[in-house]
């Protein structure tokens, strides 16, 4: 188990993985940087605490990186016109003026496209296939059979 102090010492640590500011954070009577180091690598040395620490960065890793299965879905909402994004657009109103404007649009052909060909890839649709069955004899040859 780890007391709260060393929580909200990983939890700080989490944050910019610097172990003397995680320190100060959590130890706020702590003045001193060389006294916060030398203590924050103790603390990141306690088996607790560094497990908190691992299964904290997992969690995050997991939530923030994208699996196969995610990419695919996005690749194929683009290959069907189903994505939008958000653009700028300025409309002239006269007199020289104009106005920029947000609207959202789908997907253009090259990028439906560009969908179709990586999705292609992922399912190896473009590979050709070459069957090289032929009767091929490889000799080896020493340098004896060279001199001659």
């Amino acid at each position: 188990m780890m007391t709260a102090k060393q929580k909200l010492f990983a939890d700080e640590y989490l944050i910019d993985l610097n172990a003397t500011r995680a320190y100060k954070a959590a130890y706020p009577y702590t003045k001193n940087d060389n006294v916060a180091r030398a203590a924050g690598a103790r603390l990141l040395a306690n088996v607790n605490v560094q497990h908190y620490i691992q299964q904290e960065l997992e969690k995050r890793h997991n939530e923030k990186v994208a699996d196969a299965q995610e990419v695919m879905i996005y690749l194929t909402s683009v290959l069907r016109g189903e994505s939008s994004a958000e653009i700028v657009v300025v409309e002239g109103n006269g007199d020289g003026c104009s106005t920029a404007k947000r609207i959202k649009k789908g997907p253009d052909e090259k990028e439906r496209l560009r969908a179709a060909e990586l999705i292609g890839k992922r399912y190896r649709m473009f590979t050709e296939n070459v069957n090289l069955d032929g009767g091929f004899q490889i000799n080896f040859v020493g340098e004896d059979d060279l001199k001659e």
